[in-house]
């Protein structure tokens, strides 16, 4: 992009000579006669100009006075002003309100073009500063903290944070997306352990057969691509934690081990004869219900008295809708510096969007749509039709306890029939009953723009009629 420049001077000389020499050098040049349509147009738009060249001799405003103006309204703006003195009291004033740097006339471009460059590469700096500190300031906001007020989630986080200092082994259920993970690095960032190490995996993401060689480690040797030895994580959370997210997958054999390691304090490495002692404190989740897996015996009753010493459940992201505004905020500012943009918030329709969509997957999903939106938004502001399109989701995506969404009159859907696919056909004919709905029942004009001849759409509008009114015959007997 080039760089544009502002050149205020009531000498017209003096600007078409400035003009004519950096237009030479690829910049974009704006002349003002006058402070006050300069700072109109600053008023507009602080990032109109790259950098400014300001007369100290103005007709109604000086140039310091300028200065001081532009500054509040475009803190960032260099101004480099051009002045007819060698005073050092005018350079110091200049320099106090705000001017980068200060040429005396006559000019001298080179010593001009050396100082717009240096003006610019500060201003580059600048931006690289803020951006910085804004990485730093969102890092903290998002990880550093829970974001959250509402009564349920509140009285969750309280319990974390009483128990965070004691080493009982912490449950906390709750749906998947609803922040399990950052609860725990709460917990442990919080309590005595926080020095140590805080060590995470999803149980279920792992195969049964290496599971145990993750948990507890394995000697060398000790089975086929066993090459060498391997700390297992109990190992690797000594004087720390080891969260493990969905305990409610591990298999029975698995369950009993872990539950002697819990009763002991003591590991074995597979293929190993020697225990050896563990410091760690646990966290275990799950999106499952155990008490009922404990009911249909596939997890063991012991175990998760074991683990559920402190139960922790968190709420679902639609039972506390007064959070979502706030995390979606969080979100945006992270997003927008990570993307580089400038996107600075939701207009009211992505906001209502927000509130009233179902949230299935919960933070995790509101995290990502965040993302997209702001990686899509062409504007300052976050449309809903940032969001992804509802077109593009499943029918079943679009199921809520309510029913399903609203869709849009341009939306088309392919419906399911509980987990059985639809038929081509039965596809075409949901489709061209969609077409006509669309086109307000004119038919003809619907058989002209989806390509199909007009006695063909009558035949398939006849076989929907006649399908529905089997269907009723059916349910009335």
């Amino acid at each position: 992009m080039k760089m544009k420049i502002a050149v205020i001077d009531d000498d017209i000389e003096i600007r078409e000579l400035v003009e004519a020499f950096f237009r030479q050098k690829d910049f974009l040049i704006t002349q003002y006669e006058d402070a006050e349509s300069a700072i109109a147009d600053l008023r507009k738009d602080k990032n109109v100009w790259d950098v400014a060249l300001v007369d100290l001799h103005l007709p109604k405003m000086t140039g310091i006075d300028l200065i001081t103006e532009a500054k509040q309204l475009a803190p960032s703006l260099p101004i480099v002003l051009i002045t007819t003195t060698r005073s050092a009291d005018t350079a110091v004033q200049a320099i106090q309100k705000g001017a980068y740097d200060f040429i005396v006339k006559p000019i001298h471009f080179p010593q001009l073009f050396i100082s717009v460059q240096r003006a610019l590469k500060h201003r580059e700096l600048q931006g690289d500063i803020t951006e910085l500190r804004e990485q730093i300031k969102t890092k903290q906001s998002i990880h550093g903290t829970i974001i959250g007020k509402s009564p349920r989630f509140l009285e969750a986080l309280d319990i974390a944070k009483r128990v965070s200092g004691s080493l009982a082994s912490i449950f906390i259920s709750g749906d998947s997306g609803t922040g399990k993970e950052v609860f725990a690095r709460f917990i442990h960032n919080e309590g005595k352990q926080k020095k140590g190490p805080f060590v995470a995996i999803n149980c279920s993401a792992i195969p049964e057969n290496l599971l145990e060689s993750e948990l507890f480690g394995h000697a060398k040797g000790a089975f086929t691509g066993a090459q060498d030895k391997k700390l297992g994580l109990f190992e690797e959370a000594q004087d720390g934690t080891l969260f493990l997210d969905e305990i409610g997958d591990l298999s029975l054999p698995l369950q009993a081990k872990l539950l002697r390691v819990l009763q002991e304090k003591k590991i074995k490495r597979v293929g190993e004869n020697i225990y050896r002692d563990i410091n760690c404190r646990l966290i275990s989740a799950t999106h499952k219900n155990l008490a009922e897996e404990v009911r249909a015996e596939r997890f063991r009753e012991d175990l998760f008295f074991r683990l559920n010493v402190i139960p922790i459940h968190l709420p679902t992201l639609r039972d506390r809708k007064e959070d979502i505004l706030p995390l979606a905020e969080s979100f945006l500012k992270k997003f927008a510096v990570q993307n580089g943009v400038s996107v600075r918030g939701f207009n009211a329709a992505a906001k209502e969007y927000m509130l009233t969509h179902h949230w299935k997957g919960n933070v995790r999903e509101l995290e990502n749509a965040v993302e997209r939106a702001v990686v899509l938004s062409t504007s300052s502001e976050i449309t809903k039709e940032d969001f992804l399109p509802l077109g593009s989701m499943t029918a079943m995506d679009l199921q809520t306890p309510e029913g399903p969404y609203p869709l849009a009159k341009d939306c088309f859907v392919v419906p399911m029939q509980s987990e059985v696919l639809l038929s081509l056909d039965e596809v075409m004919n949901k489709y061209i009953e969609f077409a006509v709905k669309y086109n307000e029942g004119a038919k003809d004009k619907t058989a002209r723009e989806i390509g199909i001849d007009r006695k063909t759409l009558y035949k398939r509008l006849h076989k929907v009629e006649s399908s529905l009114t089997e269907e009723i015959e059916i349910v009335t007997q």
